[in-house]
């Protein structure tokens, strides 16, 4: 396996036992500038991954870490990007739907994602360029080879008649809900399945729903692990500005909206 993708599941699995013993004690929230929560997960998650991917030289960008000017950052050939809690309210809410994000970019393109789920212990995790994403279920949070060797391949769901939409657990908006109008309109049986958190791309990915509409923010740490996974099995993330793949380390780190899709 490659050594970069081993060092980021390391990263995300020692977050994640970090993360679920916050998770078991009182949760005391403070509010960024943009009034959404951080907790002591967010930061103690990101120094935990920070310990991992700082080694690697190859420069990082974090929600948590302090953001580093566009002229700095455009002279990279490659960085991580790293959400330490994906879902921090889902977090709060302990409904279990929050992540541990980490990608590798290069030129703007994911090249590998991981995905880890702490409160399940579900680990996804995928090489874009070897188009191989695949799922473990961890017994304990800890790494170790031999799980991952055994780790069941990913594969999209086979194109039916009835299409299954995933739709954030947080932010179903209007426009979201004209696209699945639409495509009831168009004769399709349509279900709506509710998931927090970057693990609607996971869901898409391993074949239990078929698009993901996202029209609402989101930053490029929300994105960049689930769009390597998706890719890896041949699920494309489009920009509905561009019609074309996600970029990232762009200057503006913003998203524009965007569609999940194993049907483009």
């Amino acid at each position: 396996m490659n050594k970069e993708i081993e060092t980021a599941i390391e990263a995300a699995i020692q977050a994640g036992e970090r993360i679920m013993q916050i998770y078991d004690a009182p949760i005391d929230v403070e509010y960024k500038e943009d009034d959404s929560p951080l907790t002591r997960a967010d930061k103690e998650s990101n120094a935990i991954i920070n310990t991992f991917l700082i080694p690697t030289q190859i420069p990082i960008i974090s929600e948590e870490n302090k953001q580093i000017s566009y002229e700095l950052r455009k002279k990279w050939d490659k960085c991580w990007i790293v959400d330490p809690v994906d879902g921090t309210k889902e977090f709060i809410k302990r409904n279990g739907e929050f992540t541990v994000n980490i990608a590798l970019v290069e030129q703007g393109e994911p090249k590998l994602g991981v995905i880890y789920v702490p409160a399940s212990k579900e680990l996804y995790f995928a090489d874009v360029d070897k188009q191989n994403a695949k799922k473990a279920v961890l017994d304990e949070h800890i790494y170790q080879k031999d799980i991952l060797q055994k780790a069941l391949v990913l594969k999209p769901r086979a194109e039916e008649t009835n299409i299954k939409v995933v739709g954030s657990r947080s932010h179903m908006n209007e426009e979201t809900q004209n696209f699945v109008e639409n495509l009831k309109n168009e004769g399709n049986q349509v279900e709506i399945v509710s998931k927090g958190s970057s693990l609607k791309f996971c869901l898409i990915a391993e074949g239990k729903a078929d698009i993901y509409p996202r029209y609402a923010p989101t930053m490029e740490w929300d994105t960049a692990a689930g769009q390597a996974i998706c890719n890896a099995v041949g699920v494309k993330v489009i920009s509905k500005s561009t019609n074309a793949p996600l970029k990232y380390n762009k200057e503006n780190l913003l998203n524009p909206w965007f569609l999940v899709s194993n049907q483009l």
